[in-house]
This record gives structure tokens, sequence and C-alpha cells, in this order.
């Protein structure tokens, strides 16, 4: 028998379940354009109208599934105090801190001298071991762990000033007198 046979069949069928007929005529035409596209590829199919019935089955759990999803109501239609909040780290508050904050670390890794500063960066921003700075500076492992120490004491005195902590004793002259505001 001809696929075209089962066209009615098929749309009565398809129209029962979606209560609407024209879109059920465009989930039959669907059905049939697949059949087409596997007989298209040689492939041989025993039960046409098996085959049409099971693709239409399908594109209406589709077709029902991506309903659900449409079904909510929109944001729009909601008054502004029923809205979502973005996540806590979107909110603008929340991204001038972080951003203020950065700028603290910044410059507090800025405040250290040259030497100390390209340790801390090889070591903490590249990923190099002690051992692979030192023999990229030319200095020994010892002096790289004090540059390292001595930066690391320079970021935690900013973090504690940042979030109001009392200060932790940082080296002198090393930063620990760099001012930052909080807002």
């Amino acid at each position: 028998m001809a696929a075209h046979a089962y066209y009615k069949e098929l749309l009565n069928f398809c129209a029962r379940t979606l209560k609407d007929r024209d879109s059920a005529a465009d989930l039959v035409q669907e059905a049939y354009v697949r059949l087409f596209g596997v007989q298209q590829s040689g492939t041989q199919v025993a039960d046409q109208r098996a085959l049409l019935f099971r693709t239409a089955r399908n594109l209406l759990t589709d077709e029902y599934r991506r309903e659900q999803v449409r079904s909510h109501q929109s944001l729009e239609a909601l008054d502004e105090a029923q809205q979502p909040l973005a996540p806590r780290h979107l909110q603008p508050e929340e991204v001038l801190a972080f951003s203020q904050y950065a700028r603290a670390v910044y410059l507090a890794i800025e405040s250290l001298p040259p030497r100390c500063r390209e340790a801390f960066v090889l070591n903490r921003f590249d990923g190099l071991s002690h051992q692979q700075v030192a023999a990229h500076m030319g200095i020994s492992r010892n002096m790289v762990a004090q540059h390292v120490i001595r930066a690391v004491l320079v970021c935690k005195a900013c973090d504690d000033r940042f979030h109001g902590r009392a200060a932790a004793s940082a080296p002198a002259g090393h930063g620990a007198d760099t001012k930052v505001q909080r807002p």
C-alpha cells in the first residue's frame, strides 16, 4: 500500500490529539517528510504505516514538551516585585564591590618591588614552581620563597583592610600602608 493512503487516518489521529487541524496537518507533513527521508537514504521500510504513526507520536511528544516550556508566565507580565532577581554575584552592588576589591588587590601587587612582584606573578599566576621561578629569574629558591611570602602578606593585608578586619602585620614598606577605600 502506498504511503499516501495513510494520510487521512494519520491526520485524524493527530487532530484528535492536538485539537487543531492545521497544526495536525503540519505535523503529518513533517512525518511524511521524515518517512521519505528514510527511504531516500536507501533504508528499506517494511511497514510505512507503523513508521508514520511512530514518527507522528514522537513529533506529538516533542510538541507537547515545547508547549510545556512555553507555557510559563512571561516575566514582562509580572509586577516588578514578583520578578526573580539575578543571582547575587550579578547584582550591581556585588559587581561593583568585586571590581573595587580586584582593583585594590591589583594595586597591592603593583606596590611590590619589581623582582618580588615578578616572582609572585610567575608563581601564583603563571603556575611556575619555586624552582622554575628561581631558574627563570636567576635567583635561589629561598629568595623566591621570600618574595612570594612577602607578596602573600601584602595581599592578605589588603584583603583585611578591604573587608574591615584588623590589619595583620605586613612587612614594613611593602604596600602595607596602601590605603583602600571600602564602598
